[in-house]
């Protein structure tokens, strides 16, 4: 056997370990699997260009992701279903953390919705680019009512692209509920849509406090499009089924989780 076939023979073993690691852990690094394989990060980035060509991962900043989890979204109704009573635990704690005379945003989701249904505070001016949640808004006298319009996104029911971000930049909110589909230590918060990734990076950025909302499934997932940094919130509500390591190594990051 050639030199060149050795190469490539051990080339193909460690892609094939490679996929196996993307794939239990959704997401890799570089420098990680230089360490792990004994070879160069040159090597492995050559190593990932060839795996991202064949269609078996996606390359992303000093590292890799998982193809199937980069940008595979459920529609809105199959989310409405999915984790309902952690979500609805979500939304409880939220919506009791607006108070009377508060400016918020909610963000377009699932989670968000129950929060919309909890709401108690009297004389808050909710700004949405969500149609579920307007309507479920529209008949409450006590709450003001904004609207951010643009073009509507099927898939989750939500408005999107530079009309909805211009209508948020023209205010100054006191808090953001805002929904992810990932949350990592390394990548952040992210979301299969660009579109959507633009909208929620804006409502951030008008927001005194951005609070991340979403069940305990969605933690240590890595999706195509990035949101922000684990700094950029405030704090993150999520369901009880956490891991207690996990909400330690948050803390140590100086992240906020609030869980009841």
């Amino acid at each position: 056997m050639s030199e060149s076939e050795r190469d490539n023979m051990f080339s193909m073993e460690r892609q094939q370990k490679i996929e196996d690691l993307v794939k239990q852990n959704v997401s890799v690094q570089v420098n990680e699997l230089a360490t792990q394989f004994k070879v160069s990060e040159s090597t492995i980035r050559r190593d990932l260009q060839e795996m991202e060509t064949n269609g078996l991962l996606v390359r992303t900043h000093g590292g890799a992701m998982e193809v199937s989890r980069s940008n595979y979204e459920m529609s809105f109704r199959e989310k409405e279903v999915e984790n309902i009573s952690a979500k609805q635990k979500i939304g409880e704690i939220a919506a009791a953390m607006v108070q009377d005379g508060d400016t918020i945003i909610l963000d377009s989701g699932t989670t968000t919705l129950e929060i919309a249904k909890r709401i108690t505070a009297k004389s808050v001016t909710v700004i949405t680019n969500s149609i579920d949640i307007a309507l479920e808004i529209s008949n409450r006298e006590n709450i003001e009512l904004i609207v951010a319009g643009g073009s509507l996104r099927h898939t989750t029911r939500a408005m999107v692209g530079t009309l909805t971000e211009n209508v948020f930049k023209n205010f100054r909110v006191n808090k953001a509920f805002v929904g992810v589909n990932g949350i990592s230590i390394k990548d952040g918060f992210t979301t299969p849509s660009f579109l959507e990734s633009q909208v929620k990076k804006t409502i951030i950025e008008v927001a005194e406090k951005a609070i991340i909302v979403a069940d305990a499934s969605k933690f240590n997932k890595v999706y195509f499009s990035i949101i922000g940094e684990l700094k950029d919130a405030a704090s993150i509500i999520t369901s009880e089924s956490i891991d207690k390591e996990m909400q330690i190594k948050f803390k140590e990051l100086g992240v906020v989780i609030i869980t009841h």
